[in-house]
């Protein structure tokens, strides 16, 4: 129960940068899509480019972060123990982590170098390529932004490998509070509009983090291991197939879509309303985020206790019920939240609930990752994702012509059910957690006929069907309390 207790107030806390953060920039939406108009397809232009960073990302952190949580936690028989804490991590009383952590960073600082050379040195053929031949700036700053972005995921990690949330929270706000602050300035004060701005303040933004972890960085104890690198990355190379593979089933429809879209004048258009759209459903996407920041560091340290496994079970539990009652929430009152979007964007809310369902899948397999990790059998979470990934690469290349953006909200729920299944069945028999799966079932089937009666009464009057909605938001927690909270106390 402490472990548990802990996981939830470090839930709260990693949230509060990571929910609280996400809804501020909510607010650059509306900012965005009334002051970039749909026809000029710029908001098209930053969903396809942020897609491409987020993948390049995941290729230059080389799957550092979970490996440093791995080999942190359990130094090699031979390593020297004992030293001076590290400024980044607090007093652990060791230098073990600092040299994984040392290890770790020159790997990613050295892939980092690579890409910049090599993006720098041939930004003509590939601007070409991408469509942007008359924009070589907008990939030029991202490439920057997206170095410095690979550079600081290691420090963030060890900030979480420490248990400082509060120092890991208050960096991701000031990153929040200054790009928020920046935009408002460009775009509602000078009247600046365009998608190049957006880019710029990013940059700006992220120059600016990087620049207060430098002094603890360089307080670091290096210590450069070969044979430690060996070892990391024997781990580290099936979690980084799984994380390409994870980071295409998220991006693959942005960067696929304005490529196999018929009208090529008009795919940023759509896809700008599509990315737009798909903002509302990131809820989802905030609270696996901020699930992991805080339960990650847990599952590893907590790996030889022998209620282990129970423990995984619960927390799968919870998790899927706080992610249900979130999808409730937001399909009760999407009539509200559709207008954070410019009308232009909202003809494309019919995908906020197939992608915030595909979500909660992507959720649920990230639970499940953990029966291989902590086995050391990463591979199998790679042959997972690929499947998933190669499911949502043929419904998007073969729906997408026919179905636009409609097509990639199906494919992430496609992609994301085949890798989560996969791994249920596959882990049930190699490594078994025992998942209440009637208690689950009944809250899943409980969301789905909730769903189905506000869909069902979507053409009612606004006042009742948000009264309606609030009805069935307050017997699904009605629910919650009778089976989790009142039984558990009259148990205790």
């Amino acid at each position: 129960m402490a472990n548990l207790k802990s996981l939830f107030k470090d839930t709260a806390i990693y949230g509060m940068s990571s929910i609280i953060g996400r809804f501020l920039n909510y607010l650059l939406v509306p900012l965005y899509t009334h002051y970039m108009p749909t026809e000029s397809g710029d908001y098209g232009i930053s969903t396809n480019i942020y897609a491409y960073t987020a993948l390049i990302l995941v290729l230059l952190t080389f799957g550092m972060e979970t490996t440093l949580f791995r080999f942190a936690n359990n130094p090699l028989p031979s390593s020297p123990r004992g030293g001076a804490s590290s400024p980044l991590g607090g007093n652990e009383g060791s230098l073990w982590p600092d040299r994984v952590f040392s290890t770790g960073f020159a790997l990613i600082g050295s892939l980092t170098a690579v890409f910049l050379i090599c993006l720098f040195g041939f930004i003509t053929p590939i601007a070409n390529y991408l469509g942007y031949a008359e924009h070589h700036n907008y990939l030029l700053m991202m490439a920057a932004v997206v170095a410095m972005d690979a550079l600081q995921a290691l420090p963030f990690s060890y900030l979480r490998f420490q248990k400082r949330p509060i120092r890991f929270a208050s960096l991701k706000l000031l990153f929040i509070a200054f790009n928020i602050g920046l935009n408002i300035l460009y775009f509602m004060v000078l009247h600046k509009t365009s998608v190049f701005y957006v880019f710029a303040i990013n940059l700006a933004c992220t120059s600016l983090i990087s620049l207060l972890f430098i002094p603890g960085i360089f307080k670091i104890r290096w210590q450069f291991d070969w044979t430690l690198l060996k070892r990391m990355l024997s781990y580290s190379w099936p979690i980084l197939v799984l994380g390409i593979a994870g980071i295409l089933n998220q991006v693959a429809d942005k960067i696929m879509f304005p490529l196999v879209y018929p009208n090529k004048a008009d795919a940023n258009v759509q896809l700008g309303i599509y990315g737009s759209c798909v903002k509302i459903a990131m809820i989802m996407a905030m609270i696996t985020q901020a699930f992991r920041y805080a339960y990650e560091p847990i599952v590893f340290a907590k790996a030889k206790d022998r209620d282990s496994k129970e423990y995984y079970a619960v927390a799968m539990k919870y998790f899927l019920i706080f992610t249900l009652l979130a999808f409730l929430c937001v399909m009760g009152y999407i009539d509200v939240l559709q207008l954070i979007l410019g009308k232009g964007y909202r003809e494309g809310m019919a995908v906020v609930p197939i992608v915030m369902a595909a979500e909660i899948m992507m959720g649920v397999y990230f639970n499940l990752s953990f029966w291989y990790k902590l086995i050391d059998k990463t591979i199998y979470g790679a042959w997972f994702s690929l499947a998933g990934c190669a499911v949502l690469f043929a419904v998007n290349y073969f729906f997408i012509p026919q179905y636009s953006y409609m097509a990639c909200a199906w494919g992430g729920v496609a992609g994301y059910g085949t890798a989560m299944v996969l791994s249920y069945i596959v882990g049930q028999v190699k490594n078994p957690i025992p998942y209440p799966m009637k208690s689950i079932t009944v809250y899943v089937l409980m969301t789905a006929l909730f769903y189905a009666v506000m869909y069902l009464t979507s053409e009612w009057h606004l006042a009742l069907r948000l009264a309606l909605n609030t009805l069935l938001i307050l017997l699904f927690l009605a629910h919650i309390y009778w089976h989790e909270v009142r039984k558990k106390t009259h148990k205790s």
